[in-house]
């Protein structure tokens, strides 16, 4: 993977990852190429899955999604039709943020943001435990966020 890019590709990567608002121009300079070289080289990490797409981070605060969950699921069962079922209508679920396939204790951890206990108690009640084949979900609400969203290191 990273052993396929040159010194030019990774700092691209980099710098993107730092600040996607950057213009061609500006990360151009910033990676010592020509805006033209800048250009083909941003497609070409595009295109190979490199860059998979740039997007604004919201502070969840300033739009009533200031309480961060975590959720362990428990499937009744361990086959490959389950964790379908299950991972296609987690997927349809607008307030998970992250949905991921464990090992240990919990078939998946969901990273969920809602506005308040209430509002996690609600969306509990009414759609987490009705998703497909949920035998138990164990709730850690967090209270402090530590890192988030840290960049790569490469």
């Amino acid at each position: 993977m990273a052993d396929e890019l040159d010194r030019t590709d990774l700092k691209i990567l980099r710098l993107l990852q730092a600040n996607g608002r950057l213009s061609n121009a500006d990360l151009a300079a910033a990676a010592a190429v020509s805006p033209a070289t800048c250009h083909r080289r941003t497609q070409r990490l595009f295109e190979e899955g490199y860059l998979t797409g740039v997007r604004a981070l919201v502070a969840p605060h300033k739009v009533d999604r200031g309480t961060l969950v975590m959720v362990g699921v428990v499937l009744d069962r361990s086959t490959p039709e389950s964790f379908g079922a299950f991972e296609a209508a987690a997927a349809k679920l607008k307030f998970v943020l992250d949905c991921h396939l464990v090992a240990g204790d919990f078939d998946y951890f969901l990273k969920i943001r809602v506005g308040d206990m209430a509002d996690f108690n609600r969306i509990h009640g009414q759609q987490l435990i009705a998703l497909p084949g949920v035998r138990q979900t164990r709730t850690f609400f967090v209270m402090k966020e530590v890192v988030d969203n840290a960049p790569l290191e490469f």
